[in-house]
């Protein structure tokens, strides 16, 4: 005759087999969307996506020499001298993680250049609540830049209604632009250099 704590055992283990069960239990928040976030008020006029700067190969969450350089050189990419890369008057960086605090780390130098706060608040895998902050209409009119990771810069592009024009963001690049402009309630994006480094792509 069965004895109830192996009954038990073998009841608990159909049930974590059952369909479905596993996934709802381990699930911690629902999926994000997989298309553009509903707009609720006017967009910003333009908004500035780049990838972090460089990074460590040995696990540390902070930038590569290399991606210092290229840090330091952005105030001078958004100064207003490219027609093509208007000022920030916002700036937007991923919230730190275990693993990085690059993003923030990639735009500390034109923060402080330009005398802005970097808002932070925002973790790399909640995109979809940044992209519906942005839309909110509290930046209406305004130059927003964001610093992001690229595993996520195709599907933020996407919640914030314009088409990627590749994904996956290639893991060796570190040196691009995606510019989103807001005309008559439509996105286009321009995907453009840095140019700020030898060996940027053109």
């Amino acid at each position: 005759m069965m004895s109830l704590q192996r009954f038990i055992c073998l009841f608990l283990l159909v049930l974590l087999a059952a369909p479905g069960f596993a996934q709802s239990a381990v699930q911690e928040r629902p999926a994000a969307p997989s298309g553009p976030v509903k707009r609720t008020g006017e967009p910003p006029a333009t908004i500035l996506l780049i990838r972090h700067a460089e990074k460590l190969t040995d696990g540390r969450l902070d930038l590569s020499p290399v991606g210092f350089k290229r840090a330091s050189l952005l105030p001078g990419l958004f100064d207003g001298k490219r027609a093509d890369l208007p000022v920030p008057q916002v700036i937007f960086a991923t919230h730190q993680s275990k693993h990085s605090n690059r993003p923030v780390e990639t735009v500390t130098p034109l923060a402080e250049s330009l005398h802005l706060t970097i808002d932070s608040r925002i973790a790399n895998e909640d995109y979809a609540a940044l992209a519906s902050e942005l839309l909110s209409g509290k930046y209406a009119g305004k130059v927003v830049l964001v610093a992001w990771h690229h595993g996520t810069l195709p599907a933020l592009v996407t919640a914030l209604g314009a088409q990627p024009p590749y994904a996956p963001w290639p893991d060796q690049q570190f040196d691009r632009v995606w510019r989103i402009d807001y005309k008559d309630g439509k996105a286009t994006l321009r995907d453009l250099p840095q140019h700020v480094m030898d060996g940027d792509s053109n």
